[in-house]
């Protein structure tokens, strides 16, 4: 698989950011057969990375969402009873590590951190030197196919996470993915949004900068600052005033009534004077 560079457009939908040796990095590594570990806050982009990426490289994506659940059969499949003319057969049905591996697909493995420890050394050797694994549920050798990669998400330190084992993660290479700012969140927002008025726009960049620092000196916690929740806000300000989607997008989003009152303090030094919906 060839190195390939990387355009990147808001328009169309894929990942935007402001540093464009992050994206080339990306594609770097995956050429090269390195798994890649993405490393961010929520509602950075981590999986609309991951997506972009697929696409470039063309290859299909299978997804892994993890938590405390996560089995072997999440994995690898299962076996289940099937009727075949009339007769009762045992029959396995792949998981997405093994379709992965065998069809040469881009499996994508979100919050891997959140797995419990026990469940993952399953992936040992598929994500070493190695690339294959043995399948406890047909005794079978699994080869990963030479177009076979491996994307991880991670968010240190967020509830429910455990540390990533050290062994693991150095199967990886680690690319940090701030939050998008300043110009290049502009042009994500004018893109990808509802609301058009490029004045009201960059507001809600500025707002968005003081959400990011206060999600830093742990005022809010870091769904706060989540673009996808200012997306959100941005659709509902083009028909009704920013406070109130402000309220509706992200402040909702918050269980901490504490939090939710810093949002709308913060909203209101950006937000106070318009009282009405803008039309896109």
């Amino acid at each position: 698989m060839e190195a390939a560079s990387y355009q990147q457009s808001a328009a169309d939908g894929s990942f935007v950011t402001a540093d464009k040796t992050l994206l080339e990095d990306a594609l770097l590594a995956l050429s090269l057969g390195k798994n890649l570990l993405l490393r961010g806050p929520t509602g950075s982009g981590k999986t609309k990375l991951a997506q972009s990426l697929a696409e470039k490289l063309k290859l299909p994506m299978e997804s892994i969402n993890c938590s405390v659940d996560l089995d072997a059969e999440s994995l690898l499949g299962f076996k289940t009873l099937q009727l075949n003319e009339g007769l009762t057969e045992v029959t396995y049905v792949e998981g997405p590590v093994v379709r992965a591996m065998r069809e040469g697909h881009l499996l994508y493995i979100d919050e891997i951190n959140m797995a419990r420890p026990e469940t993952l050394p399953i992936l040992n050797g598929v994500l070493d030197y190695r690339r294959q694994l043995t399948n406890p549920f047909t005794a079978q050798t699994v080869e990963a196919h030479r177009r076979f990669r491996v994307i991880a998400a991670i968010n240190e330190g967020y509830v429910g996470t455990v540390p990533m084992n050290e062994a693991l993660k150095n199967r990886f290479v680690v690319l940090d993915i701030p939050y998008l700012t300043g110009e290049a969140l502009a042009e994500l927002l004018q893109a990808q949004s509802q609301l058009k008025d490029t004045a009201l726009i960059h507001q809600f960049v500025r707002f968005s900068a003081d959400l990011i620092r206060a999600t830093k000196v742990g005022e809010l916690s870091e769904e706060a600052a989540s673009i996808r929740a200012l997306l959100d806000a941005c659709d509902f300000a083009a028909y009704i005033p920013p406070l109130r989607a402000i309220a509706r997008a992200v402040a909702a989003k918050l269980t901490d009534e504490r939090e939710q009152q810093v949002v709308m303090n913060l909203a209101e030094t950006y937000f106070a004077s318009h009282t009405k919906g803008v039309t896109p």
